[in-house]
């Protein structure tokens, strides 16, 4: 084969693999939503037209914490100082609906003032690149990972202390870090107890595995709630979403509901309303996760 033969047959090579290739993102300016996803593979934004998320008057039995996140969350609207915010606690109480609640809040109180920006457990690595570009923008973002753990052979959590607190350039002003866990330290005490027991100095390896929640500002606990903050919850979104049900019947069927899922929380309550609702027929025009 000739030198122009060959070079033809790799041009045409060149094509083809040019053609199989994904098209480069087109870059997306954080003004044209309210809410994004990151993407790690391709460093880019995904625009959520639609967030979804609940209400903040129909989250109940967390009114301590919500008044907490709510106030951190206006002054960092404003431009003025707050904390990163560490979410913790039992399941299904509302952790990440509260934060999808008060950035929808904040930003009807203060219109375009924030952005939300998820960033996934698996894509915690790429939080350098991500506050990189958060820096070429003037508007204020609230980066929010849901389900915050680490497990026993995992040392992602030493890259997130950097960058949340540590590190030459530090977290920029326009961004905070909300994270949801459900345990505080984010880590099992197995892997916390592994690294103490091969350890030099145990204590010093206990202190480093935990020192991450230091770095948030914030704890904010969420508890297991009681029955009648479970009624509560209920009641509130039965009367939102205007289904109608006697007081008899809706008291006694949630009893029985939480009774087969042995808990009572947030997120049993929501999908007890959404049973009663296919049952009387009535449409559930947004719900909360």
């Amino acid at each position: 084969m000739s030198d122009t033969e060959t070079e033809a047959l790799l041009r045409r090579v060149a094509e083809a693999l040019e053609r199989l290739a994904p098209p480069e993102p087109a870059a997306v300016s954080l003004d044209s939503a309210d809410g994004f996803v990151w993407h790690a593979e391709g460093e880019f934004f995904e625009p959520i037209s639609r967030i979804n998320r609940v209400e903040l008057e129909l989250l109940k039995g967390i009114e301590r914490v919500r008044d907490i996140l709510l106030e951190n969350t206006l002054r960092f609207g404003a431009g003025l100082p707050a904390n990163n915010a560490l979410l913790w606690g039992a399941r299904g109480m509302g952790k990440s609906s509260l934060i999808k609640a008060v950035h929808a809040t904040v930003n009807g109180r203060q219109p375009g003032s924030l952005v939300l920006v998820e960033i996934h457990r698996e894509d915690i690595p790429s939080l350098p690149q991500l506050l990189t570009k958060l820096r070429q923008s003037t508007r204020r973002a609230i980066l929010f990972c849901d389900d915050l753990s680490f497990k026993s052979d995992d040392t992602t959590y030493k890259s997130l202390k950097a960058v949340l607190e540590g590190g030459i350039e530090g977290r920029p002003a326009n961004a905070i870090f909300y994270a949801t866990s459900n345990r505080r330290h984010m880590m099992a005490r197995d892997m916390i107890e592994n690294e103490s027991s091969t350890a030099i100095h145990p204590s010093e390896a206990v202190e480093e595995s935990v020192s991450l929640s230091d770095r948030f500002g914030l704890w904010l606990g969420f508890h297991t709630c009681d029955q009648q903050t479970y009624f509560e919850m209920i009641e509130g979104y039965v009367k939102h979403y205007g289904i109608t049900v006697e007081p008899e019947e809706l008291k006694a069927e949630a009893i029985e509901w939480s009774m087969t899922r042995g808990a009572r929380s947030g997120r049993v309550a929501w999908q007890f309303v959404q049973d009663l609702a296919g049952r009387k027929g009535t449409v559930l025009t947004s719900h909360p996760e």
